[in-house]
């Protein structure tokens, strides 16, 4: 195989974990730079791993992955990339985010998986950038780093910070790496190797299109859900969404029972109330101030439509979370 002379240099980058990373993103970053060197015949990348104490740390699968070094251990390198996954929100990250600041200071480009993007956030390496970060927690980021520019992207690469959604689209953003550092033939060589089809651009979508995800195809139905979608915070009438179909409500009304068996109304709390359910599991905002940003005129409305359908209360939902664990330091 002729391998470009750039290719024979070995890039070295930095993997931080954090306690209950998410494994599929973790390991489809590496495993795009192991085929990387495979299909260069070279050690054309290498990687370190590094935990808070530099023992093994568990995935959110459970299990747990041997590292190189401790936080501490972190030097400079061309780039370091944070994986992290659930409860982000409940980590004390003081450690990390002291070392991430100086990485960065030294010119180390500083990347995230998954929920990586909130520590870097947290760490102010995001202020002024633009970062990509998983959908489920899109609009809890939002709430708690308002002056951030988040996107629901598969990743984005902006100057020295590169973020990715998680899951499989970390494979995407390795391999836009591997395209720049080792060559854009190599990065095909490794989407062939993964059986990936295609090195998907970071503007396509993170989720199924809504005619996937549902099974349905009717136009009308899928244009009023996306329309429902959009408008969380002030919910539209059944009356307005049928409007903007031009259809009737009671032809509206119709077509959900057909299609999704249930009512406009009850389909659209459920948009809400998860909306709701996020933002209570993933931020520390006020229960009121959570049920007004998911269309809720008032506390006591918020808690029975919550109690109904999760069958507990936003406060119950709440201090379920903080009994079942509470935040922890790591790499004191």
């Amino acid at each position: 195989m002729n391998v470009r002379p750039e290719v024979g240099t070995s890039h070295t980058i930095g993997f931080v974990l954090v306690p209950n990373f998410s494994m599929i993103a973790f390991a489809s970053a590496i495993e795009v730079l192991r085929l990387a060197n495979y299909v260069a015949g070279v050690q054309a990348f290498e990687w370190r791993l590094y935990s808070p104490d530099g023992l093994p740390i568990g995935a959110s699968n459970g299990i747990s992955v041997s590292v190189d070094g401790s936080y501490r251990d972190l030097g400079p390198m061309p780039e370091v990339i944070v994986c992290a996954g659930l409860d982000v929100q409940k980590i004390d990250h003081s450690l990390l985010i002291t070392k991430l600041r100086k990485l960065a200071f030294y010119g180390v480009s500083i990347g995230a998986v998954c929920t990586g993007t909130h520590v870097l956030a947290k760490a102010g390496l995001l202020d002024g950038y633009r970062c990509a970060i998983h959908w489920e927690n899109y609009d809890s980021f939002r709430e708690e780093f308002p002056e951030i520019e988040v996107t629901q992207e598969l990743f984005e690469f902006d100057r020295s910070r590169f973020t990715c959604a998680g899951g499989t689209a970390a494979v995407d953003m390795m391999l836009a790496l591997v395209a720049t550092k080792k060559g854009a033939n190599i990065a095909a060589l490794v989407t062939d190797e993964m059986i990936h089809h295609r090195m998907r651009d970071s503007h396509e979508r993170q989720r199924m299109e809504l005619r996937a995800r549902l099974g349905v195809s009717h136009p009308k139905l899928l244009s009023v859900i996306a329309e429902m979608d959009k408008r969380l915070e002030r919910p539209f009438s059944c009356a307005q969404l049928a409007r903007l179909v031009q259809l009737s409500p009671r032809q509206l009304e119709r077509l959900f029972q057909r299609y999704l068996d249930t009512t406009p109304t009850r389909y659209y709390l459920g948009l809400r109330l998860a909306r709701a359910r996020h933002l209570i599991r993933q931020t520390s905002m006020p229960i009121l101030a959570v049920g007004l940003a998911c269309g809720f005129v008032s506390a006591s409305h918020f808690s029975k439509c919550y109690s109904e359908y999760f069958k507990k209360t936003p406060s119950e939902e709440r201090s379920g979370l903080r009994a079942e664990k509470k935040p922890v330091a790591v790499g004191a």
